[in-house]
């Protein structure tokens, strides 16, 4: 690991700081052991989800919620959703206990609000969403993804996820070595899009995606929702793409609103020191402001995973990613399983041909679904060698049956009717 000698705070950066800033911060090497997850949520009426749930009705839950005694921090997103991010675990189970004991506290303080949590990756209910937060941030984030287009707003205010967060791994070679995980994540990251696929409605209406959300990501911005060049080294390759990506925003002191320069690089910024300095702090906000489907963060952020149906939908993307990477067997084999699956493709992922094909089709596409199989038949053996309780074990081979086995993701099935509201349309509410 590369020894790191720019200054954390304080005065302004060269250019060379922060490239090695970069290449120190972001890959952080020592033997894997740690898990995370960040698992986002809709906010619904607990009656009826077709009703729209008012800013003061929801402020006033969050405010309840911040009082429990959480170990997970929470907060709230741009839509108005809740995101619950697990402090790191040594074990999967450790960290599936944690984030399940704080879920039930948050459900039983929503519920005697009148409102429930929802698991998918947009909106299944509701039109789109007004942006609750009303920031400095948020509002040069839209400012600067509206010149791409509509999907920005969609994806601040509309879309959920399960992120899961791994160790970096090791510094030497191997399937547990730096390199080798950076590479597995980008390579099954298709398959964890088609399998987990949740969100085949946008704004009430059907998209043709099986994942919307993923497809929100892939239009969202020409750089910074990509990944690097997947051919360099890891660390080279991330400095590259920070340093060579628009800064969202030039972050203004006080309450007044943050500039957002149209296409000016961080490594402009920083030869030009216009319109003022760059800081240690810059860099780091800038890097919060990068959205490739795997973020770098020290440790490995998998970006890429539709939210997940159910009170305990998101324990079985956790259970299947850790083990892949978790057990050195399940990994050496999943990255034999998968390393062929794309074709050499001039884009980068997201965009790239198979990543795109499973944001459409999901598990439809045969090699994807073939790739699935044998990934959750590793997750699957694995999952008792890294301590995994028989209810993961279970929630797993559910899964399996219900949609990997027969070739379907979860957006292939039916909207589950919620009470109160059978028989009602989108047709029926105006949406």
């Amino acid at each position: 690991m590369p020894v790191c000698e720019a200054p954390e705070s304080g005065g302004p950066l060269a250019e060379g700081e922060a490239e090695d800033l970069l290449r120190c911060i972001c890959f952080k090497t020592g033997p894997p052991r740690t898990v995370g997850v960040e698992v986002e949520w809709f906010v619904h009426d607990l009656s009826d989800p077709y009703r729209p749930v008012s800013h003061d009705r929801l402020r006033a839950a969050v405010a309840r919620l911040r009082t429990l005694p959480l170990a997970s921090p929470l907060t709230l997103e741009p839509g108005g959703q809740l995101e619950l991010s697990s402090p790191p675990a040594a074990s999967l189970m450790e960290c599936v206990t944690t984030v399940s004991a704080d879920l039930t506290a948050v459900r039983a303080a929503l519920r005697t609000a009148g409102l429930t949590l929802t698991g998918a990756g947009t909106d299944p209910y509701l039109p789109s969403r007004d942006r609750l937060l009303r920031e400095p941030r948020y509002d040069a984030m839209e400012a600067c993804l509206d010149r791409s287009g509509p999907a920005g707003r969609a994806m601040m205010r509309d879309s959920a996820s399960v992120q899961v967060c791994l160790d970096a791994g090791f510094e030497a070679a191997g399937p547990q070595g730096y390199r080798r995980r950076w590479q597995l994540a980008h390579l099954l990251g298709p398959v964890l899009v088609a399998a987990f696929a949740n969100s085949p409605v946008l704004h009430g209406k059907p998209t043709g995606h099986r994942s919307t959300r993923q497809g929100l990501w892939t239009d969202l911005d020409p750089v910074r929702a990509l990944a690097p060049d997947l051919y360099r080294d890891p660390r080279s390759a991330w400095a590259a793409h920070a340093l060579d990506t628009p800064v969202m925003c030039v972050r203004a002191d006080g309450t007044g609103p943050w500039a957002a320069p149209e296409g000016l690089t961080l490594r402009e910024w920083l030869r030009s020191g216009e319109p003022r300095a760059v800081t240690r702090a810059d860099l780091d906000y800038h890097l919060t402001t990068l959205f490739p489907p795997v973020r770098p963060r020290g440790h490995l952020e998998l970006r890429m995973i539709d939210a997940q149906s159910g009170e305990d939908g998101w324990i079985v993307p956790l259970a299947v990613v850790t083990a892949l990477f978790e057990d050195p067997s399940a990994a050496e084999a999943a990255y034999q399983a998968v390393r062929n699956l794309a074709a050499p493709d001039p884009e980068a992922p997201p965009r790239s041909a198979v990543w795109r094909d499973a944001a459409r089709h999901g598990l439809a596409v045969p090699a994807l679904h073939a790739a699935a199989l044998e990934c959750f038949a590793l997750a699957r053996e694995a999952l008792p060698r890294l301590g995994a309780a028989p209810a993961v074990l279970d929630a797993v081979d559910a899964f399996q049956e219900r949609h990997v086995g027969p070739g379907r993701c979860p957006a292939d099935a039916p909207l589950t009717p919620v009470a109160g509201t059978a028989g009602r349309t989108g047709k029926d509410l105006g949406i």
